[in-house]
Order: structure tokens, then sequence, then C-alpha cells
């Protein structure tokens, strides 16, 4: 049985020599490693914090900002055991298979594969964030309708999709990895998590042919430099989110001055996170009261959690050149003088009774177009590890709104088709977009993956492109980004990597036990070596 270990229990100078180190404890580093635990590879998983939340520990995360106003990046990221899933929502729906396409009118975007790549790992990623039965798009309408109408829709670009929710045991919505899997953790053999261990640097061979080692530091009691450390592992996966896997990859310029993997300039470039503008358009149900899983989390009969979402059809969106958007109603509104008489007016028109109407707020969750401008670099201010801070220069493209725009406009039309209500758009200027404007905080694309290195930082495996024992696991690597929260997709993702991680430990299983020999010789003398990975 493995145990967690306290980086700063252990002498410094410690050289830890793993087969495979895992950067991150969040939702991708904690699935790659139970994805690997039925290996016999030694796998360890280095996470900075502890089981919980520690101040001097998050404040490594603090940085800059231009542009479009934006959360402070130490606002977003959770920096113990379990990464962003201590503070997420919960939300859950896979990609379309047209996220993955490469789309004429959306530069850079494309996948170098499709859904059906994903697909055979949806299913275990569903199992890991506990969203229980897979429902979805294909079944969600018959099983709802149990528990309320489906407010119907005529014909036309837009559907109603659905979204599942994360359940952990004991009903607390939604599962926290780092406490969920601790006992998962421990009791695998090979998989060691190590905490309140920061990765420094990642240190290259001197020809930058693979990487040698990593440097690894502790906090002390008074936030300064503790315990340092050295892990030699074959391979390694950065895990640690899409801004801080790009501020190790800039700072490790020792060997290539670029920075690891931005030989071409992309590390930091193509950032995203899906707008979620609220009170964009009041919507109106002439027959009264939505059924409860439009504005609230409904459990349903099956076991899954469902909440209701407005979605553009792909037909829609290749015909309108649209990008994707999940819209979704929030609460109940009362209207003002003018939006009653639009309503009895409207109704009448139509030939409706209109005499129960109830009026919702809709807000919704946006893909933004990628941007190689919307970018992250480093400063010139340092942490108290000695790393260089991180800047985020945020922008945010009208052309964005325009086309969610006409994804709300073909709602409103199709709720008048059916009779069944109408839709006023609340936002049309840049400003009153800005106005009311949220955060999904999932941060997508910034080590993007594409088969070309001119055009990405990481192959479609993962692999950071040259540096062929170095890989990135997480959102991070979304070449373009859909309007699906992110987790139980990256996690899929993951599951993926970790497929191929086994395939490529099978083809050098051969040499692994001298790589260790060889690395055990020339470790310099004084250092101590860890009994875990003997």
């Amino acid at each position: 049985m493995s145990a967690y270990i306290d980086a700063r229990t252990l002498p410094g100078g410690t050289v830890l020599s793993p087969d495979i180190a895992i950067v991150g404890g969040g939702p991708a580093g904690i699935s790659l490693a139970l994805a690997l635990a039925d290996t016999k590879l030694n796998v360890l998983l280095l996470e900075s914090g502890g089981r919980d939340f520690d101040s001097n520990i998050q404040s490594l995360y603090a940085g800059a900002a231009s542009g479009v106003p934006y959360a402070a990046l130490d606002a977003g990221r959770l920096r113990f055991l379990g990464g962003g899933t201590n503070h997420w929502g919960g939300w859950c729906r896979p990609m379309d298979e047209i996220d993955f396409e490469a789309r004429d009118w959306i530069a850079h975007s494309g996948w170098p594969f499709p859904r059906k790549a994903l697909e055979p790992y949806f299913p275990r990623a569903q199992t890991l964030v506990e969203a229980g039965a897979w429902t979805y798009d294909g079944s969600g309408d018959a099983i709802a309708s149990a528990k309320g109408p489906v407010l119907p829709l005529g014909k036309g670009g837009v559907y109603t999709s659905w979204f599942q929710f994360s359940k952990m045991r004991g009903d607390v919505l939604p599962t926290q990895f780092g406490k969920r899997y601790e006992e998962n953790l421990r009791r695998a053999a090979h998989v060691t998590p190590l905490l309140h261990a920061n990765v420094t640097a990642i240190r290259l061979a001197p020809d930058a042919s693979r990487v040698d080692h990593l440097d690894v530091a502790t906090l002390n009691a008074s936030g300064g430099i503790g315990t340092r450390l050295t892990v030699k592992p074959r391979v390694t996966v950065l895990a640690c989110g899409g801004m801080e896997n790009v501020r190790l990859l800039l700072a490790s310029n020792d060997v290539m001055k670029p920075g690891l993997g931005n030989q071409n300039g992309l590390v930091g470039r193509f950032f995203a996170d899906n707008p979620i503008p609220r009170d964009v358009a009041t919507l109106v149900s002439f027959s009264g009261a939505l059924a409860p899983f439009y504005a609230s989390n409904l459990a349903m009969d099956n076991g899954a959690i469902l909440r209701a979402t407005f979605a553009p059809t792909a037909e829609f969106r290749r015909a309108r050149k649209l990008a994707g958007s999940l819209s979704t109603v929030e609460q109940p509104v009362t209207l003002d003088e003018t939006g009653t008489a639009a309503v009895v007016t409207t109704a009448i028109a139509l030939g409706v009774d209109a005499s129960r109407a109830r009026a919702y707020s809709l807000g919704c969750g946006i893909e933004l177009k990628p941007d190689p401008d919307r970018r992250l670099t480093l400063t010139g201010e340092r942490d108290a590890l000695g790393l260089p801070r991180l800047k985020l220069h945020m922008t945010l493209s009208d052309e964005d709104f325009a086309r969610f725009r006409l994804t709300l406009a073909e709602l409103g039309r199709q709720l008048l088709a059916s009779k069944a209500g109408m839709l006023r758009i609340n936002c049309s200027t840049r400003e009153e977009w800005l106005k009311n404007m949220d955060w999904g905080h999932h941060h997508l694309g910034t080590t993007r993956m594409h088969v070309d290195p001119k055009q990405g930082v990481v192959n479609a495996d993962g692999q950071v492109h040259g540096v062929p024992n170095l890989y990135i696991a997480g959102s991070g690597v979304f070449p373009s980004y859909s309007a699906s929260n992110p987790t139980m997709n990256l996690v899929a993702l993951t599951l993926r990597l970790g497929d191929h991680l086994k395939k490529v430990a099978a083809r050098t299983a051969g040499r692994s036990s001298r790589d260790l020999v060889w690395r055990a010789r020339l470790r310099p003398p004084g250092c101590t070596v860890s009994p875990i990975f003997s």
C-alpha cells in the first residue's frame, strides 16, 4: 500500500526516480494517476498544496491582467489536492461533434481527431465525476418529462439539451476529487501522492532531447523556500491547469531560451474561458411556470441530476456560421408595463391565452473563437518560490456576442412558432453584454493540440512537440473550446492519455530497469534515494 508523503518531511537533496511524474493533483492529475494504478508503473503525483486550503500556497497563483476585465488570477483556481474540483459547480455535458471540427468560419478551430476518439472514455469519465446515468441528449427529454413538460419549440435551429451534475456520496454536490479519491490513491500500490511539492523548473538534458529532471521545493512556515528535492522521471505529465502549465513551460528556459514547447511562440497564446453574461434575454412562457428542471438542478428517478439548456444544432451553426452556446433559465422576473403590454399584444396576435404567463431571465455560456492575442506571459515579479508571475491579456470580440445574439433570435422565433412563449433580447451593445459578465473559470487553449508544431504546443497524444517524454493533460490542450463545461471532457481526454502512456511503457519495458540503474550510478554523492521507487 502506498502512502501520502509530505515533501516537507523529506531530507534536502532527496532524489526520486519514478516511471511517471504527474505534476498537479486536480481532476486531470488524479484521473491519470487512477488510470495508471492498475499497471506496474511507479507513479509520483506531485501536488503543490496539502489536503486543505492554505493562503500562503494559494498566493503563488497571484498575477496581473490587462484588456477586458477578468477574474483575478488567484481567484479561479485552488491550489490543494483536488484542484478546481474543490470549487466547481459540477456542470457536465459532452462536447458536440461539431466542436471537434475545423470550421472555416472560425479561424484556428478543429481538433486533430473527431469526437468518436473520446467516446470510449466518456463512460469512465462520467463515473469519475459521479454524474449518474448517461442521459444528455439521447434520452433527456423522455426522462425529464416525468417531472414536468418540456417547453415546446417550433422547428428550427435551437433545441432543448441537457446538463447533468456531479453528485458525491452523501448527496453532496459536486464531487471533490481530492476527498472522493483520497483512499483510492492511498490503496494504489504503485501510486504515491507527494503533497506540498512545488515543481519550480523542468530541466532538459543538455542536448534538449528529453526532460532530465524536475526541480521541486517546499514552502516553509514563514512562506519562503524550504526543502529542495529532485525528481528524475522517465515521463513527466503536466496537469496543473491551463495557467500554471504555461508558467512552468515558459520559466523553464535554461536550455530552450523561449521556454519548453515554445519554439514557435505558442505557449500561453489562445487562452480562453466561457463568458457567462447574465440576464441576456427575458423568456416568457404563456402557459405559466416552467418545469422545475429549467431553473434548478433536479434529481431524476434514474439517479441523474438534470437541468435543461437551449443549444443551437450543428446544422444551424454551420448554416449561420455560429459558435457554440448554451442558454439556461436563471430566475423568475417581473415584467414592467411595456413588457406586460408586449405579452398581451403577442398573445392576441397568436390567439393564445397568456393569463398565466410567467417571465424568466436567461443566462448563457458562450464559446469564444480562438484568439492568439488572448494570452499569458511572464512578468518581472516573482513569487515566494522564485518563479516569475503570470500576466493575462484578455480579449473579447464583438463577433462572439453577435453570433450568440443570432442564436437567441432563433430561440425567440421558435417560441413564437410553437405559440409557447416569446423572447426579448436584453443585450445589443458591447457595454450591455459586459455589464453583467461572469466567467466559467475554465482555463482553455494555452498549450493547444495540433499535429503541426507551428500551430500547436502538443501533438494529438498530448506530447509536447520536440520533447518526447513531456506530456500535458487538461483543458489547456483544447485547440477550440465548445460551450460545454470542460471538466468531464478533460477527464475523458486524460483517460485517453493514460492508455497512450501504457502503450509507451509497454514499448519501452525492456529498457526500464536498465534506465533506473543507470540513473542510480550517476546520482551525485550525498543524495538520498527514496525507497518507494526501488
